[in-house]
């Protein structure tokens, strides 16, 4: 069992458990050990949180000390990350991250050196080197530290190049929020240079306002400046560009679910659609009845991106993804990425010859009421008694007209509460009173 990784590398609140400077040292240094064998080299990328110098100056030495070159690439997406550490030949790529959360949240993210998440064995042999005491290389045996210097123009031309190239979207003009975070020296230009007429928003990052009531957590300022500007649509980002929400010309946000409905029913009409389409337990039933109308199979996995893949690789997979905006589009890039994503949307949207307000109202999205209960450190109580009596009570009370899905957040201290169901009165009071037999039990 992991102790120190969640379900997407370590993550929390900056100063506190293991996001500190000298458990992150700790941390480069057993990653080096593993990951580099004691050798190769190791690319570096953060997103914009003003943590993120001190972070890469711990994993700098950690990783130098266990005899691991570094290249450093400065403000990076996650994708972006994944795909220059399989274009370097290098050993693995770290990014310094904390996603969607706020700036005072960090974290750290692992991909091997063929862009892929880590497996749980190596995460755990991380962990097992941690364990033992620090002992630093011969100074004959040092990494050495280098910056590359047009790591984002490399990653541009990798996004536009995932996308025919009789393709431009000239005739669009697209609202582009990219959440003060890592996206904000790429995307703007990737869609720009398609053609795409971009009114910017979320593009200056200070540090402190990344996922500041902006990008793919707080749609809302990207769905008004479609509506003010007129824009054919709009895209919005996360802190680290591996999540992608869009919204149409009239300002209604679209969802992973309707997002990736697109790009399948795109790839089944050009004739590369492949395998089952891989969503998780928060997938909406709407999204997987609009699959089952154009013939596609479907298949659910635990939530995370990772596991996603996991099931992508079982099958034979291209498509996968979350309603909050993962999208793997694995015959395109090794992870979810966002940018790569709202590519393939703009281009199925030319190939159906459709707009993306005709598309995205095709999935009928059944109402869904997802509440997290906050706790006051990370634990499993899901499976008390009380709260599986009531779980099983909502699950009755619904009779085969829904889902309900309890689950202890993997990167937060949440416990979230999801109902879905025909009938939204019913989902809404199943819900709060979900929420609130998990709030009873932890006050006890």
């Amino acid at each position: 069992m992991r102790h120190y990784f969640g379900t997407d590398g370590i993550r929390g609140r900056v100063g506190e458990g293991y996001i500190t400077p000298d458990f992150v040292l700790k941390l480069g240094w057993a990653a080096g050990r593993v990951l580099g064998n004691g050798r190769g080299k190791i690319l570096i990328g953060k997103d914009t949180r003003i943590s993120g110098y001190m972070f890469e100056s711990a994993l700098e030495a950690g990783l130098v000390a266990a005899g691991v070159s570094i290249r450093l690439l400065g403000p990076m997406t996650t994708p972006g990350v994944a795909y220059l550490t399989r274009t370097f030949r290098a050993s693995a790529g770290i990014v310094i991250t904390a996603s969607h959360n706020p700036y005072q949240d960090n974290g750290i993210k692992f991909f091997s050196a063929d862009g892929d998440k880590l497996p749980d064995e190596v995460e755990l042999a991380i962990e097992a080197e941690l364990d033992k005491p620090l002992r630093t290389v011969a100074s004959s045996e040092l990494g050495k530290v280098q910056r590359v210097e047009d790591a984002n123009g490399r990653y541009i031309e990798f996004c536009k190049g995932t996308i025919p190239a009789s393709m431009d979207f000239r005739d669009y003009k697209i609202v582009v929020d990219c959440a003060n975070g890592a996206t904000y020296n790429t995307a703007p230009y990737v869609f720009e240079e398609l053609g795409a007429q971009v009114v910017r928003l979320g593009t200056e990052p200070d540090g402190f306002n990344i996922n500041r009531e902006v990008g793919s957590t707080k749609p809302e300022a990207l769905c008004r400046a479609v509506v003010e500007q007129g824009a054919t649509l709009g895209i919005a980002f996360d802190g680290d560009g591996d999540r992608v929400l869009m919204c149409d010309s009239r300002g209604h946000l679209l969802d992973g679910d309707q997002l990736l409905y697109i790009i399948a029913k795109s790839r089944q009409v050009a004739g590369t659609m492949r395998g089952e389409v891989v969503g998780t337990l928060m997938s909406n039933l709407g999204f997987e009845h609009a699959l089952q109308r154009l013939g596609i199979g479907f298949a659910r996995t635990r939530v995370g991106d990772r596991y996603i893949m996991e099931q992508l690789k079982l099958t034979d997979g291209i498509l996968g993804g979350e309603p909050s905006g993962h999208i793997i589009c694995r015959d395109r890039t090794s992870t979810g990425d966002g940018i790569v994503a709202a590519l393939q949307v703009l281009a199925a949207l030319q190939r159906l010859d459709a707009s993306i307000d005709e598309l995205g109202a095709e999935v009928d999205r059944y109402p869904q009421v997802l509440l997290n209960v906050r706790l006051d450190e990370r634990r499993d109580i899901v499976g008390l008694p009380a709260i599986q009596d009531a779980l099983a009570t909502a699950e009755c009370e619904l009779a085969g007209r829904g889902r309900v899905l309890l689950r202890p957040s993997g990167t937060e201290p949440l416990v979230r509460v999801m109902v879905e169901g025909v009938d939204g009165d019913q989902v809404s009071r199943l819900a709060e009173r979900l929420a609130a037999a998990v709030r009873e039990q932890i006050a006890l």
